[in-house]
């Protein structure tokens, strides 16, 4: 309000600048130029107010004024400048309200301009919101339908989630059903034993009496009639032998028919053998081959009954009395089906290597492998090898001829096979014997290749000693580890059922032979307070440690304990004592193991010492 015309003839300031003179870069400058307009216009209002609004007394001073003048002299000139003055502060008035009115003009097309400015960025920003919230409404669709995935899928990994539980349920039941049914089977068995035990005593009891009288008169009277028939037949024997003394024409033709009976004999079997060696060396088992499933001439004659029982065996499964892992169970089955079809197409059979601890049943699976693939089984051991020396490559090579005339193919399982197939130096400078060398070379060029007639079987406790030309032909390795828990109580139960049951419950074949040799065997029975249903798991806690093999020979020493105890009865604390034994076997055989590895690794040392320091001698040198 400074630059509008003071009244009172205060020096006046000028204008302001003209806003339209230059276009506000921002909305404050905007706002700033319409808030100096509406000063002005309102300075302008406030000026006219009090130009309207004037004092009355000054008014009488100013007439009072003019009387003095109209006495002077210049009366008239003052009132004529007066008058001039008062017209011209009027224009001055009336210019200052024209410039009033045309800043008031201005304002109003400023205050136009900026509403239409305001009102294009209003528009602006709405069409900028409106985007924004299209984008924002098509962002939040999308996650939408992402949650919507998202919880699909964690429905479907639900339901796979209940799936899974239910068949892992279903699992958990029917092993819980299978076990179950084997503790009510050998608590039956168990009870059906106890009670054939006591009716069998009852009826022994019963008849003894009976049975004693009935066998002394059977063998009073088996004694006179040997006696009578002994005494007839010196008597006869006598008069023949007196008439054939007395008769020189008799004698003599009996001596010449029995020499030359006696001839006859020997030269049959004398001719026998010497046949059966041929016919041994032709198609006869070779000497390295332990045990085999194929039949020789010789065999078949010798043993005819045995013979005919291992041809007609039927077919059982590949794992029948073998407890393993059920990892590894169904690992060898799928090895035991392949085998199987190879064989019936003519295929390319597989070498296969089975490492672990000794006594985890590789051997057993081995032949039962080569029964259920229809193949035989021939057993090498590689501890026979070694000794051969020289003949130990005549040897390999007749094997492996032996092997592939097999008209059903050969599975040859050699067990120990580190014992001869160990690399050809060890630690660096120990090196085998040269025949061993060549016996290993030997072995090596007959399993260069693939085979249609045998499909080779290592088995190997220490498998890192083995040739890498060796290894190179394995074309699946199989680990057998120790027996876990769930595997050592099925064994328990496996072998107890075997060598304690079956030996307590006698048949009517063995009653038969008993009474033929008028013997009273020794029988096996169990204690009625032994619940070995509720002891087996017992057991196979305390047997952590021990391989198929031991469970076996502990059931083992379950019977023979039994036998030797008084009254021959297998009680708990029979049972506790042989598991303790069992056990600090075990820990000693560990401990002995522990200090071999010790004493050969003492050995490596000493050995690579020695070495550096005749090397370093053969430096300074």
């Amino acid at each position: 309000m400074s630059w509008l015309p003071n009244l009172t003839g205060s020096k006046r300031t000028p204008p302001p600048k003209d806003p339209s003179s230059s276009s506000p870069s921002t909305e404050e400058e905007k706002a700033k130029m319409m808030r100096e307009a509406a000063d002005a216009l309102q300075q302008a209002k406030d000026a006219k107010k009090s130009y309207q609004a004037f004092d009355p007394t000054g008014l009488e001073r100013a007439s009072k004024a003019i009387k003095e003048l109209n006495q002077s002299p210049n009366a008239n000139k003052a009132l004529d400048l007066a008058r001039d003055q008062e017209r011209t502060e009027q224009l001055k008035i009336e210019e200052c309200i024209g410039r009033a009115k045309a800043m008031e003009e201005e304002w109003r097309a400023n205050t136009a301009r900026v509403q239409g400015e305001e009102r294009r960025l209003n528009i602006q920003e709405e069409a900028k919101y409106h985007r924004e919230k299209s984008n924002y409404e098509d962002q939040l669709a999308r996650k939408r339908y992402e949650d919507q995935l998202a919880a699909q899928r964690q429905s479907q990994d639900e339901i796979l989630r209940r799936q899974e539980e239910s068949a892992k349920r279903q699992e958990e039941l029917r092993r819980s059903t299978i076990n179950y049914e084997a503790d009510k089977k050998h608590e039956n068995d168990m009870k059906r034993v106890k009670a054939e035990l006591a009716g069998q005593a009852q009826v022994e009891r019963e008849n003894h009496d009976l049975r004693m009288e009935k066998t002394r008169e059977e063998a009073k009277q088996f004694r006179e009639t040997v006696l009578e028939a002994v005494s007839q037949a010196g008597s006869m024997l006598g008069q023949g032998a007196q008439a054939l003394l007395t008769d020189w024409h008799k004698l003599s033709r009996t001596v010449g028919a029995l020499s030359v009976l006696a001839v006859g004999v020997y030269s049959a079997k004398r001719g026998t053998s010497v046949l059966a060696r041929v016919v041994e060396a032709r198609v006869g088992k070779p000497s390295l081959v332990r045990e085999t499933s194929r039949l020789t001439p010789a065999q078949f004659i010798q043993h005819p009954i045995k013979s005919l029982q291992v041809v007609a065996r039927p077919k059982h499964d590949v794992l029948k009395g073998i407890i393993l892992d059920p990892k590894l169970e169904s690992r060898l089955r799928d090895i035991a089906i392949a085998t199987k079809n190879t064989k019936l197409n003519d295929g390319y059979y597989r070498n296969i290597l089975l490492h672990g601890p000794p006594g985890s049943g590789k051997t057993m699976f081995a032949k039962s492998l080569a029964y259920h693939s229809g193949l035989h089984y021939a057993i090498l051991t590689g501890g026979d090898i070694s000794p051969m020396g020289a003949q130990g490559v005549t040897a390999v090579h007749k094997v492996f001829d032996w092997a592939n005339t097999s008209p059903k193919g050969v599975l040859l399982f050699v067990d120990e096979a580190d014992a001869f197939l160990r690399k050809r130096s060890v630690g660096g400078g120990e090196a085998i014997s040269e025949d061993l060398r060549s016996t290993l070379n030997a072995f090596l060029f007959r399993t260069g290749e693939q085979s249609k007639r045998m499909m080779l079987v290592l088995a190997s406790n220490q498998p890192e000693q083995l040739d890498w030309a060796m290894n190179d032909r394995l074309d699946e390795m199989v680990h057998f580890d120790l027996p876990g828990l769930e595997e050592r109580e099925r064994l328990v139960r496996n072998y107890f059922d075997l060598f304690v049951l079956r030996a307590s419950e006698r048949g009517w074949r063995q009653y038969f032979w008993d009474l033929i040799r008028l013997k009273r065997p020794r029988t096996l029975s169990i204690s009625p307070s032994l619940d070995f249903n509720a002891k087996c798991k017992e057991v196979a806690e305390k047997t952590e440690g021990l391989s198929a093999r031991e469970i076996s020979k502990l059931a083992v020493s379950w019977q023979a304990s039994a036998y030797a105890s008084e009254d021959g009865v297998l009680t708990e604390s029979i049972v506790d004592e042989r598991v303790r034994d069992a056990v600090n076997q075990r820990r000693k055989k560990n401990q002995w193991e522990t200090e071999a590895d010790r004493a050969k690794m003492r050995h490596v040392h000493q050995h690579h010492e020695e070495q550096q320091h005749h090397g370093d001698a053969t430096i300074l040198n």
